[in-house]
């Protein structure tokens, strides 16, 4: 969700990197919305040749996607292409997640891994033969590079679908054939079965996305197809036969194929880990290995990052998953079954057997309302945490006498807090006037959690936006220390900079807290 702040820090996230030129451009981008390159270079008053330098700094980065379209010009003209840019606002703060991305890698896979992923984040869009180049600067001088080794590394990545073949770099949106456009008006019955258009920007993204069978996929050197994607549908399996006839050339052209992370699934595990660390803390470790177990054997059938429930698994399969690791061999088969009753998982019978099916969606909202009861405990005191948790669980209109018995607060000061919870927008009110041989007003308090979340949401940008304003500052304030050699950090000097080191630890660490936060409410 791009909510004011959002903007703010994701223009900040890009001048850091980037510096203020291409930040200019992605800002009138993410704040105008898709725009041609001509309307871009007249809202940003920059020269045409440097707004085009910067599209390609934010497209190599993959914060902007260029798509074609069918443009209309006028009566009895022939309509005309042109090419649209949209930024990637949820690519843009991934930039801030790097260290995390690493992380995962780190313990999943190996340190060669990582390294190459580190070279795909600093540098954007690469080709193998660039990744192959940027590890030979790296090596130390007389380490030689083992190009078997690069590539198998390289191949570990793209088997665990953390690294993706790029996107179209300029797909083109063909109009909406007649046959599309009557499904929308049909009757209401039917209507609801109808999912929601795709507006422009979402079909662009989908139509750049290439095939599961081909961005997973590393044509080696042999010319034989490495095929990384362990569950095709007989439709993809039937496009990716279709590819066999490009063999040749395509291992001829491998070498030009761009590669770049996939964000989304390093989303999807942080998604998993916020969901078992969740569990951990409202059940207890055996539920949270439980479900660990189940969502390591489907992270590879899951379609989308925010799945609502974890794909059916049995009983069998959830057991031989758990006794997998350490702490879960110690568990019984009826222990297990305990754990799945805990998650809430009613058994769906398919045959003769029970499959098992977790509800994450419902594990997120729970920890979405911890977290905001969590910030209203500290922000506004205990009292004001217990009438926010009632109104929150009530889902429904409630009288300031109701709130003030229920929640043993004064009704002096129950007043006092449902006004302040008001104003700062965490709940609604509506006033009740009673007509009869007098008149009477009533006050009635709601939380409606769609509105709260947003603004939550844009509270958690801007004090992310202050925390890396603050870095920014220590660190120019500092800039000298920083560029000292390290024998001469001593006496005063050197306590500057261990003040320094620890004040960046402290703000940085804040900052992975609360991005930790951000990602539960945005990408989760």
């Amino acid at each position: 969700m791009a909510t004011q702040y959002g903007v703010q820090l994701a223009v900040h996230l890009i001048s850091s990197h980037f510096g203020n030129l291409v930040a200019k451009v992605c800002d009138c981008l993410l704040r105008k919305g898709t725009l041609t390159l001509a309307s871009v270079i007249r809202f940003t008053e920059l020269p045409p040749q440097q707004v085009k330098s910067c599209i390609l700094v934010l497209i190599q980065h993959n914060c902007v996607q260029a798509f074609a379209m069918q443009q209309e010009v006028g009566f009895g003209e022939a309509p005309r292409v042109v090419t649209q840019y949209m930024a990637l606002f949820h690519n843009i703060l991934h930039r801030m997640r790097f260290a995390k991305f690493l992380a995962i890698v780190s313990e999943e896979l190996d340190k060669e891994c990582e390294e190459i992923l580190e070279g795909l984040l600093q540098h954007g869009r690469l080709t193998l033969e660039q990744i192959s180049d940027r590890a030979k600067s790296n090596q130390s001088e007389g380490e030689p590079v083992v190009q078997d080794a690069l590539r198998e590394s390289f191949l570990k990545l793209v088997r665990a679908h953390f690294v993706e073949r790029c996107p179209a770099s300029e797909p083109f949106l063909a109009p909406p054939s007649e046959e599309e456009t009557p499904a929308r008006k049909r009757g209401a019955k039917s209507a609801k079965l109808v999912e929601e258009p795709q507006t422009i920007e979402q079909h662009a993204i989908a139509a750049a996305a290439p095939m599961d069978a081909k961005r997973f996929s590393v044509i080696i050197n042999t010319g034989t197809d490495v095929d990384d994607s362990p569950n095709v549908t007989p439709g993809e399996k039937r496009k990716q036969d279709a590819l066999e006839l490009d063999k040749e050339t395509g291992a001829s052209c491998e070498k030009d194929v761009l590669w770049r992370a996939n964000f989304e699934e390093f989303v999807r595990c942080l998604r998993h880990k916020a969901c078992i660390a969740n569990v951990k803390t409202r059940l207890d470790d055996g539920a949270a290995i439980v479900l660990s177990a189940m969502l390591e054997a489907t992270r590879s059938e899951e379609k989308k990052v925010k799945t609502e429930n974890s794909v059916p698994l049995l009983m069998d399969t959830i057991f031989e998953g758990v006794m997998k690791s350490e702490a879960g061999r110690s568990m019984t088969l009826e222990r297990v079954r305990g754990s799945l009753i805990q998650l809430g998982c009613a058994p769906c019978v398919r045959g003769a057997a029970e499959s098992y099916s977790v509800d994450l969606k419902n594990i997120i909202e729970l920890a979405q309302n911890d977290e905001v009861e969590s910030i209203t405990l500290k922000r506004y005191g205990r009292d004001a945490y217990r009438i926010f948790r009632l109104l929150s669980k009530s889902c429904r209109l409630l009288e300031t006498d109701k709130i003030s018995d229920t929640t043993f607060v004064e009704k002096k000061d129950t007043a006092k807090i449902l006004y302040q919870l008001w104003k700062d927008e965490y709940l609604q009110m509506e006033k009740l006037n009673l007509h009869g041989s007098r008149q009477s007003q009533f006050l009635l308090w709601k939380v409606t959690k769609d509105t709260l979340w947003g603004h939550v949401l844009n509270e958690m940008y801007h004090s992310a936006l202050n925390l890396s304003l603050r870095v920014a500052y220590e660190l120019e304030q500092e800039q000298e220390i920083i560029q000292l050699p390290r024998e001469k950090r001593v006496g005063a000097l050197g306590n500057r900079f261990e003040r320094l080191r620890k004040v960046r630890i402290l703000l940085e660490s804040s900052l992975m807290k609360l991005d930790d936060a951000i990602m539960l409410f945005n990408d989760f």
